[in-house]
């Protein structure tokens, strides 16, 4: 048996020992790649090429591995071999420790400078000033539905959604000692709190739950006094020295947030896209259900829309609309014109690749 595994193992150093090799050739393409970049001032940041990456590993994959742990491999990969080319810089609405941070890493790695701002406004900020080279705000919630500030913002910037990303929420209970029969008090964010309250009901019912700003706040405070837990994600353990007690305590298990990443480009097709435009229409019977038309003319796939008030007028709104497919698509071009004339105002806000879970 000690053979064996010594066997083994010596053949596992030798396989590592070639993937460091082919890292470092992958590496050195890279460096070609940001020559060529650097001569034509093109973007390092590809969205579209992120999700080439990503389909080609899924697609070579025979396992064992699944296909999401291949992707975070390789999210990794990407990540450093962006940091040789330029070190993106990263705006979220923050604080640290949040799941927005925890977005933030699993979109752009561990390779990229991140840096946490007070508002959803904040990360606009940085991007239009140029600090930041992209921002990332939730949008969306399975079960609390759209973040409108977010929605709000768009509607005056000059920024354009040129990616998106969407993770399940998972809610943790940690602390610093880890152990859940020293705990006297747990803070959290209403949320959190709110959807994990049959676990903390059936563990934890005599335990004064208290909330607080944020699931990162409350992390904070754990990490100060060895009898209080926090619920907060996992990111957060890591960032405040916790240890987690309890995985996945949420009563619902499809609780899924997406979010946006902003910057000042449009991103390229990649055939498997989506578009996200602003619409304001004209103060007519039958307006909305004309444009609404358009879409199923052209067997065009709506997969949100919201309304917002434009803030101008009394009972004047905007429509925020997403469907599949890009900009540069022939139908999505025809959809455009169209909307064109039966709108009094339409704005792009970005064509992007879909996101996958």
């Amino acid at each position: 048996m000690k053979n064996n595994l010594l066997k083994l193992r010596k053949s596992i150093d030798q396989l590592d020992g070639k993937v460091v090799q082919l890292l470092n050739k992958r590496a050195q393409y890279v460096l070609q790649i940001k020559q060529i970049k650097n001569k034509f001032n093109a973007s390092f940041y590809s969205p579209q090429r992120e999700q080439e990456v990503y389909k080609n590993v899924c697609l070579n994959n025979n396992g064992p591995f699944s296909n999401e742990i291949l992707k975070n491999i390789f999210r990794e990969v990407m990540s450093g071999s962006l940091a040789l080319e330029t070190k993106l810089k990263i705006a979220y609405f923050g604080p640290e420790g949040t799941n927005t941070h925890l977005a933030a890493l699993k979109k752009f790695g561990t390779a990229s400078v991140y840096f946490p701002v007070p508002s959803i406004k904040d990360v606009f900020v940085e991007v239009e000033k140029g600090r930041a080279d992209y921002g990332l705000v939730p949008v969306e919630n399975s079960t609390e539905g759209t973040i409108n500030h977010t929605l709000d913002l768009l509607i005056d910037s000059e920024l354009k959604i040129c990616s998106e990303i969407a993770i399940p929420i998972t809610h943790n209970l940690m602390s610093s000692l880890g152990d859940l029969n020293k705990i006297k008090k747990i803070y959290s964010h209403y949320q959190a709190i709110a959807q994990s309250r049959i676990w903390l009901e059936t563990h934890l019912p005599n335990v004064l739950v208290v909330e607080v700003a944020s699931t990162a706040k409350a992390a904070q405070l754990a990490q100060k006094d060895k009898t209080v837990a926090a619920i907060a994600p996992e990111v957060a353990a890591n960032v405040y020295n916790l240890k987690i007690i309890a995985r996945g305590i949420e009563d619902l298990n499809d609780n899924i947030t997406r979010f946006l990443v902003i910057g000042k480009n449009f991103s390229k097709a990649t055939g498997n896209d989506k578009t996200s435009i602003m619409i304001s229409i004209k103060d007519k019977v039958g307006a909305l259900h004309k444009i609404l038309t358009y879409f199923q003319n052209y067997k065009v796939n709506l997969t949100n829309i919201e309304s917002r008030p434009s803030r101008k007028k009394a009972w004047d709104y905007f429509f925020f609309i997403d469907f599949v497919g890009h900009v540069n698509d022939s139908k999505i071009k025809k959809i455009l014109s169209d909307l064109e004339e039966s709108t009094a105002f339409i704005k792009v806000l970005g064509s992007y690749p879909k996101c996958e879970l």
